[in-house]
């Protein structure tokens, strides 16, 4: 029997502080807040790009995944000159826009050192 899965509705980021992150997630890359609410006594923090299926989760408990250990995030844009250049306009440091044979794209890290992958869109 195959499996029916259909989407990845929730992706772990783990970060050291929240609220840093979701200033980072929010004002930085555009990302709209979905969740901010008491989880026992964890805070669980949920954020995604505008009409987004894929939400990010800002994670503080997990033992196994310290600060900044997630690698290779893909983040899509329809405009990555304009975001790059806008990007670099909030300060954040951002490397040089590079071509593979996938499409164009630029790497970043979030506050805690996650990196982040911005790819153009290729219309897939």
């Amino acid at each position: 029997m195959s499996m029916t899965i259909t989407r990845i509705p929730v992706v772990s980021v783990p970060v050291s502080d929240q609220d840093r992150s979701l200033a980072f997630y929010v004002d930085v890359l555009g990302f709209s807040l979905v969740d901010d609410a008491s989880m026992g006594p964890l805070r669980w923090v949920r954020v995604a790009p505008p009409g987004a299926q894929t939400s990010l989760t800002l994670v503080t408990w997990f033992e196994t995944m310290p600060p900044g250990s997630l690698k290779g995030l893909v983040l899509e844009t329809d405009q990555l000159e304009e975001d790059v250049g806008s990007l670099r306009s909030k300060g954040l440091d951002v490397g040089d826009i590079e071509e593979a044979s996938w499409g164009k794209y630029v790497t970043f890290d979030d506050p805690d050192g996650n990196g982040i992958v911005l790819r153009e869109s290729d219309g897939r």
